[in-house]
């Protein structure tokens, strides 16, 4: 089924599903960065989030998913995912981890024990 013919008007809908915001309050994620449930998030209350953000929850319950992974599961641009996700870290419900390109150089020591285990397979 096309999304005419589900009555997808992206256009409107993603107006919508953001309240008329093009920008997130803060919070800005990159592509890459990955989301998942706060630890307090199932002691808060869901009843103001609109649908999108509660695929979003429902979705992380499972597991932890990059920006983009969320975008392309709603079908919604990264630009709105950004405002959701802002709204949703506002709230209490997600937390984010840093990107796995962005960690530490790994050290020498670090590499030599990779190095060991794959030649024990």
């Amino acid at each position: 089924m096309s999304p005419a013919e589900r009555g997808d008007d992206r256009l409107v809908r993603t107006y919508v599903v953001t309240g008329g915001r093009s920008q997130p309050s803060r919070n800005h994620f990159d592509h890459v960065t990955l989301i998942s449930l706060a630890a307090s998030s199932a002691h808060l209350n869901r009843g103001a989030l609109n649908p999108e953000q509660l695929t979003i929850l429902e979705a992380l319950s499972h597991s932890s998913q990059s920006v983009v992974e969320l975008g392309a599961l709603l079908g919604l641009p990264v630009s709105v995912m950004r405002i959701l996700l802002a709204d949703l870290m506002e709230a209490g419900h997600i937390s984010t981890r840093q990107r796995i390109t962005d960690a530490a150089d790994p050290t020498r020591q670090l590499l030599e024990d990779v190095l060991a285990g794959l030649q024990r397979l």
